[in-house]
């Protein structure tokens, strides 16, 4: 029997290869349905929309933050690995890529322009200005003096090796310049091709409403999670009001939200800033512990993680909210991305949100 049906697959094996010979259009018409399934594959996220008018782009529901493949989180991951990470959330329908000139400082926006050249026009590149970086290294000082914006776009534009940055943030806000004159240079900028959209990290409400006086705001970036929800108060309303988008960095509160660090975790000093965070003190990390107890329960019950949950909570609160978790793992991205496909009933999102309410946040945040 066994030899019977042995000779019957090799049978039906001849003819399928036969077909094959005689039909060179059919093995066109299988790769065509495989880049047909690829497309299908770059476009399964969810995508939204940050700003209005003239200044929105739409891009995926969730961003990558490409800080801690250079800089900032205690180990530098060999290069080629992070580009292949870059490239495969592209694959995976991610069209949202966070740098700055800060993080390395340099390296890391020269690892995202090689990354992204196959896909460059394809997707919303974002950077920052607003550091005072001298010799590659930062002073720990400010600069957004317009001569500076400029040669630090100028440089960037090299580094990424691309014409135009699509959506440029102040990184942060310079006490000694005013923000019109830092909004009237991007604008310049924008007229001139090198930007397309502007946007402010970590500014509070007086300072938007400010800049977008003189160029409209695409984005406010600014640290946003279940730990640390103080744009709620302020910041939300201001950008519902003039219809800016909000871009939640460290939206997994620097890999606190999922579970994998706890108090013994140790930090390299020089390249990590959470040692020196009050929130990430063991004390710290002990009291918010809490936090991912009521996520973990949430998920078991439905097969996510806590990190998805905590991901997927953020994008229900607002649908201009495009939280940019970064990740220096493949099976990381995979998992991050995942959480922009749950959706929470009402009574659910209820629940859950009054959960997390109640827990006592511990350590504040810088």
């Amino acid at each position: 029997m066994e030899n019977h049906d042995r000779r019957k697959f090799l049978k039906v094996g001849a003819v399928l290869s036969g077909s094959l010979l005689l039909s060179p259009s059919l093995g066109l018409a299988q790769t065509q349905t495989a880049v047909a399934d690829k497309k299908k594959n770059k476009i399964a996220i969810k995508q939204r929309t940050l700003g209005t008018g003239n200044h929105s782009i739409e891009v995926s529901a969730l961003g990558l933050g490409c800080m801690g493949m250079s800089w900032n989180r205690s180990f530098i991951p060999e290069r080629k690995p992070m580009v292949d990470v870059i490239r495969k959330a592209y694959d995976m329908g991610v069209n949202f890529f966070d740098t700055a000139e800060a993080y390395g400082a340099f390296t890391n926006e020269e690892l995202v322009g090689e990354a992204i050249v196959p896909f460059r026009d394809k997707i919303t590149l974002c950077s920052k200005f607003g550091f005072d970086i001298k010799n590659g290294k930062l002073t720990g000082g400010l600069n957004s003096q317009p001569k500076h914006i400029r040669e630090v776009v100028e440089q960037s534009l090299k580094r990424l090796k691309t014409d135009r940055i699509d959506l440029l943030y102040q990184h942060r806000v310079d006490p000694n310049v005013p923000i019109e004159d830092v909004a009237g240079t991007v604008k310049d900028l924008i007229k001139e091709g090198k930007i397309l959209n502007f946007g402010l990290s970590e500014a509070d409400a007086p300072t938007i409403r400010k800049a977008h006086e003189i160029q409209q705001l695409t984005a406010i970036q600014t640290e946003y999670s279940l730990l640390s929800r103080d744009p709620e108060k302020d910041i939300f309303p201001v950008c519902e009001e003039l219809g800016i988008g909000f871009v939640p960095y460290s939206p997994l509160c620097r890999a606190y939200l999922t579970g994998y660090i706890n108090e013994r975790t140790k930090y390299t000093v020089g390249n990590d800033n959470r040692g020196s965070l009050p929130r990430y003190a063991p004390e710290a990390v002990i009291a918010n512990w809490p936090m991912i107890d009521v996520l973990a329960e949430f998920g078991n019950k439905r097969g996510l993680t806590a990190a998805q949950v905590a991901l997927a909570w953020l994008l229900a609160q607002k649908p201009w909210i495009v939280p940019i978790p970064g990740t220096t793992k493949q099976a990381h991205l995979q998992e991050n991305l995942w959480a922009a496909n749950y959706e929470f009933t009402a009574e659910e999102l209820k629940q859950l949100t009054q959960s997390v309410s109640e827990i006592k946040i511990t350590g504040k945040r810088y």
